[in-house]
């Protein structure tokens, strides 16, 4: 089973290649970006002796009580495509933050008193159908819906500073949270070569109950470079 496991994505690799040369075009790319969403305008206490450690507050109703940020996130992705005919496929992406954003950054007196900052990661994979109404040699028209998920990564985070070691800076997981998500893009397929493509998208990700920003909307915008195996 072990041995099984370890060919398994090749040979899913070779069918899908075939199956792309016997019928349209399979592709996959690489893509960068960005994400955004809106703050959610209610405030996150920062105070460690206090009974309410890193839950909502009024922001302003004590010192340490600091508004959580927007999402406005670099993205970067991986995605698949298969156009089982020449106006109708299916495929599967997934994008995330490579690196940590600030969610709530609280003063630094409280840093010192033990509490921490707060960062996030987001992270979004969808399964879509494809319907491509336009289609010519040079350039393509795409249109994806699907579902998936939304993981939002937390870590605490913040640097203390003291006689013996000076300063130092600290981050560690906090938690985690999924969602389920329902995704809705558009695309332009632009073929550079007859195999390598530049793909400009715009997504839509529906988060229901995405309490941590102001939107169950996150907004995101893509540019992704690829490769096209089968016909044109």
């Amino acid at each position: 089973m072990r041995r099984i496991s370890r060919y398994l994505p090749l040979f899913l690799l070779l069918v899908c290649l075939q199956l792309a040369s016997a019928q349209s075009s399979f592709d996959i790319g690489i893509g960068f970006g960005a994400a955004q969403d809106k703050a959610t305008g209610t405030g996150i206490e920062g105070n460690p002796a206090s009974l309410n450690f890193f839950n909502s507050c009024v922001v302003g109703s004590t010192s340490t009580c600091a508004a959580s940020q927007k999402l406005n996130a670099f993205m970067m992705g991986v995605q698949g495509n298969l156009m089982l005919w020449k106006y109708l496929g299916v495929g599967a992406e997934v994008s995330f933050g490579p690196g940590k954003t600030n969610f709530v950054t609280f003063p630094s007196s409280t840093i010192q008193a033990g509490g921490a900052n707060l960062q996030e990661r987001t992270t979004f994979y969808d399964f879509n159908a494809i319907l491509q109404p336009v289609k010519t040699k040079r350039a393509a028209i795409q249109l994806e819906g699907g579902i998936g998920g939304a993981n939002l990564k937390f870590y605490a985070s913040g640097s203390t500073t003291d006689a013996i070691v000076g300063t130092q800076n600290f981050s560690q997981f906090y938690g985690s949270s999924n969602h389920f998500q329902i995704h809705g893009g558009l695309a332009v397929q632009i073929f550079l070569t007859d195999h390598v493509f530049l793909k400009p998208q715009f997504d839509i990700h529906y988060v229901p109950n995405l309490s941590q920003y102001g939107s169950n909307v996150v907004t995101q915008e893509m540019v992704w470079l690829g490769y096209s195996w089968g016909g044109q």
